[in-house]
């Protein structure tokens, strides 16, 4: 069992990982990204793309899917859930604009979108979506930090303006969610046809909106694990059960594209790629269908966290995939990560979990309760 005091001594890794990677970041901004990175003109995407944004931005939806849950679906029960994911979503938000300046050439440009305006471009749509849903992620949070401060009536200001917010900010969410599929979209004959397909931001975002709801699932299971808060069984059990539908969809949809494109082929032609796409649905969709499907783990703790931690496998493998291991081919180059790149990664993830965990200790973001034991299957 974790107790405060092994975790106090996890923290003291945590921080030597955000040290070692803040400088190794100073050698990027010093001596450019060639110090520090495996990247080149041939494959100027890497991991810090691949997984720093492509997955931050998917593994934070559980903010959108629960806001629109709750604020706009009405399902009030869920509300419980709704501060810790906002907290993971903007979190995560955090981590991708970190990322960001760090990967960017020029990151002192990164504001040239505020002004510099291209409605044609995807990626102008996907910054503009991120720095407004950034923002809107920051109000939301803020209204733990009012209640901590007791600022109850900045507090009632803020509650009441929270409607046109989250209706924003699910537009904004579903918009650069399904967005950064299309980025893949204008190089064709670059990404691997196993991946390559008309359907990629519809995809994008149906994961999305799944991989968002195993989160909250697992925000439930860390917060019962190391902070004691009673694991509400039956809030997830709904979860899961809405999850299995959207991995079906998913699912379907991914099976309809295969076979429109004529692409089941790819399936049997050797390389790491049909390896990859193999262990990115099976991991991710497959075996979590299977778990869902079986009525003695869709309605216990264990068996849901264990499929929501498949789930977010499988978006995890899903956008490597696309940024990485489907570009590699086409771009006639080889890219292994440098173990600096990598440490970096690492640094943001840890500076991340230590404000994630001060958050839930310090401020009203879980309702207080008295601590309960396991949670028992109904």
């Amino acid at each position: 069992m974790i107790t405060l005091r092994r975790l106090g001594r996890g923290r003291v890794l945590l921080w030597l990982l955000v040290a070692a990677g803040a400088l190794t970041a100073g050698a990027r901004f010093i001596w450019g990204l060639g110090a520090v990175t495996n990247l080149s003109d041939h494959f100027p995407w890497g991991v810090w793309i691949g997984f720093d944004v492509m997955v931050g931005v998917a593994l934070a939806a559980g903010a959108f899917t629960l806001n629109g849950t709750v604020h706009i679906l009405h399902l009030d029960r869920y509300h419980p859930l709704l501060r810790p994911a906002v907290l993971t979503g903007f979190l995560g938000y955090l981590m991708v604009v970190i990322a960001l300046f760090v990967d960017l050439g020029r990151p002192w440009n990164i504001w040239h979108p505020v002004v510099m305006w291209n409605p044609h471009s995807v990626m102008f749509e996907v910054a503009w979506c991120v720095m407004l849903y950034s923002a809107i992620l920051a109000l939301e949070f803020g209204q733990s930090v009012l209640e901590r401060l007791r600022l109850w009536r900045l507090l009632d200001i803020a509650q009441r303006s929270i409607t046109p917010l989250v209706v924003a900010a699910v537009i904004l969410s579903t918009l650069h969610q399904s967005s950064l599929g299309s980025l893949f979209l204008i190089a064709p004959g670059r990404l691997h046809p196993l991946w390559y397909t008309p359907l990629l931001p519809v995809l994008f975002f149906v994961s999305a909106v799944a991989v968002g709801l195993a989160m909250a699932t697992i925000e439930g299971a860390v917060a019962a694990r190391i902070f004691k808060h009673r694991f509400d069984l039956p809030l997830f059990v709904g979860l899961s059960r809405v999850t299995l539908v959207i991995l079906s969809i998913y699912l379907g949809l991914k099976v309809i594209d295969l076979t429109v494109r004529g692409a089941w082929s790819l399936l049997l032609a050797p390389g790491v790629e049909r390896a990859m796409f193999a262990a990115e649905v099976g991991i991710g969709v497959v075996l979590p269908l299977l778990l869902l499907s079986v009525n003695h783990y869709s309605r216990s703790a264990a068996g849901i966290t264990m499929s929501s931690v498949l789930v977010v496998l499988g978006v995890v493998l899903n956008r490597l995939n696309v940024a990485v291991t489907g570009m590699l081919r086409g771009s006639g180059t080889m890219y292994i990560p440098a173990w600096t790149e990598i440490l970096i990664t690492l640094a943001i993830i840890a500076a991340g979990i230590l404000v994630y965990l001060w958050a839930m200790e310090h401020l009203p973001i879980v309702p207080r309760q008295a601590p309960a034991g396991a949670a028992r299957a109904e």
